[in-house]
């Protein structure tokens, strides 16, 4: 069976472990979900991921979820834009999430980044999902 949307099902598999209170979760790796991970560590939202590459195997990123006082750090995380919809937004239509709680994550020209990384930057680009 192929996969119409893989970055969807990372985020399916962080929000189903959160709630199971994994410590660990494995996903299938790519480029960009390396980098959705690379965000989440920088803002804090997981404690850290490694690739982890067997002979004769897909490789697999195992995502460290981080956990404050027995609740999921990662309240909710929801995908914005989707194969058959995508959204854009340029720097002066991007909201804050949450009032500053959360992050977005957006696909720039200048590479995946948080909504306050592409501020910085002045660039926007497409929304990947939204995360508190």
């Amino acid at each position: 069976m192929s996969m119409n949307d893989p970055l969807s099902d990372m985020i399916a598999r962080i929000r189903n472990a959160a709630e199971r209170k994994r410590s660990k979760v494995l996903t299938p790796a790519s480029k960009l979900r390396g980098r959705v991970l690379e965000v989440l560590t920088t803002e804090g939202y997981i404690r850290g991921y490694t690739l982890i590459e067997e002979a004769g195997q897909h490789p697999v990123y195992e995502i460290e979820l981080k956990y404050f006082d027995g609740e999921p750090v990662i309240a909710e995380i929801a995908r914005v834009s989707t194969p058959g919809r995508r959204v854009y937004s340029s720097i002066r239509d991007l909201k804050p999430v949450k009032n500053g709680l959360g992050i977005s994550i957006l696909s720039t020209p200048k590479g995946v980044m948080s909504d306050t990384a592409a501020r910085t930057e002045n660039v926007g680009g497409e929304v990947l999902c939204r995360v508190y």
